[in-house]
């Protein structure tokens, strides 16, 4: 008993001193990491006040910076990214470059809200945390550092090694594939209409969160709470919907569930952001770029009207290209 003890105890040490020291994934994690401290990083330069786009990828995909900072007069920052980094993280990282007077937009997925606990424990950040920002995981709730801990799998082990000696050839650069992706304010910029992925669009529509997912989430939970401390801090928050699909079933449950997250401080614009897919580029909440400038021009004038702001009229080169939305 003894020694199967040892051996139990040795496993997991062994186990914890290759995920959190040796083994990393360069090629898939990296662009991740690189991009989080890219725009935690701007975002902390900004003047207040400002605008902060803050989703995942529909944030960057559907929304532009480029469109409704100026329109709206402020400074922006679109901090959204993938929605496999947890927003537990995200509002950490965020939350000291908020302050009183700054507007923070936030359309989030539906997805974000209904996410559970377990979810959150198996989120990809984990392994990112534990590798290379332990004093950030230390931050956050225990159930997340235990997942970090407990993150990789064999599977992961496996890519570690194939990607390792790649990186150290110096074959792949997660700062130049970011820079031809993103542009200096977040937004994402190759989401091209001409090279909109058909086939992924004509698939069938993703099942969307029911109304008691989305109340009994710890997404939710997460998302409500920042919502309350940083409108206690003075700074405003705006809740929206992402683009979706016209198609996408969504119960009026489900709306209801997440207008209460944010009370009054919601915009929903007509049609609630709902688009033919063929506005989009490769998949729900990512809006092909004509349709993500016409959907940035229209945030920004329903948010002028709750802001009771002033709203510029786009420039001519934006609105071209939002004509060109089909």
């Amino acid at each position: 008993m003894r020694r199967l003890l040892v051996c139990a105890l040795g496993s997991v040490a062994l186990y914890l001193a290759l995920c959190g020291l040796v083994l990393e994934r360069p090629l898939s994690l990296e662009p991740l990491r690189l991009e989080m401290a890219q725009k935690t990083a701007r975002l902390a330069a900004l003047p207040s006040p400002k605008l902060v786009i803050l989703a995942g990828s529909n944030g960057p995909f559907s929304h532009s910076c480029a469109v409704m900072g100026p329109m709206l007069g402020l400074a922006c920052e679109n901090a959204g990214i993938a929605v496999g980094i947890g927003l537990d993280e995200m509002f950490a990282r965020y939350a000291p470059a908020l302050h009183a007077g700054d507007v923070v937009y936030m359309p989030m997925e539906l997805e974000q809200y209904a996410m559970t606990g377990a979810q959150y424990r198996a989120l990809v950040d984990g392994a990112l945390l534990l590798r290379q920002d332990r004093a950030m995981l230390l931050r956050l709730p225990p159930g997340r550092v235990l997942g970090a801990l407990f993150c990789c799998t064999l599977g992961d082990g496996l890519e570690a090694l194939a990607e390792m000696p790649l990186a150290a050839l110096h074959m792949h650069s997660a700062a130049g594939m970011l820079a031809a992706e993103y542009d200096v304010e977040g937004d994402r910029v190759d989401n091209d209409l001409a090279e909109a992925d058909e086939a992924l669009l004509l698939g069938p529509a993703r099942t969307e969160p029911t109304a008691a997912e989305i109340e009994d989430g710890y997404g939710t939970n997460l998302i409500a709470h920042f919502v309350a401390q940083e409108r206690a801090n003075g700074v405003i928050v705006i809740g929206g919907w992402p683009a979706d699909f016209a198609d996408a079933r969504i119960s009026d449950g489900a709306r209801a569930a997440v207008r209460q997250v944010y009370g009054a401080g919601f915009l929903s614009l007509p049609g609630e952001s709902l688009y033919p897919r063929r506005d989009f580029f490769n998949s729900e909440d990512h809006l092909a770029k004509p349709c993500q400038y016409e959907h940035s021009i229209e945030v920004a004038k329903g948010m002028g009207g709750m802001l009771g702001r002033k709203v510029s009229a786009p420039n001519e080169a934006d609105e071209i290209l939002a004509a060109e939305c089909p």
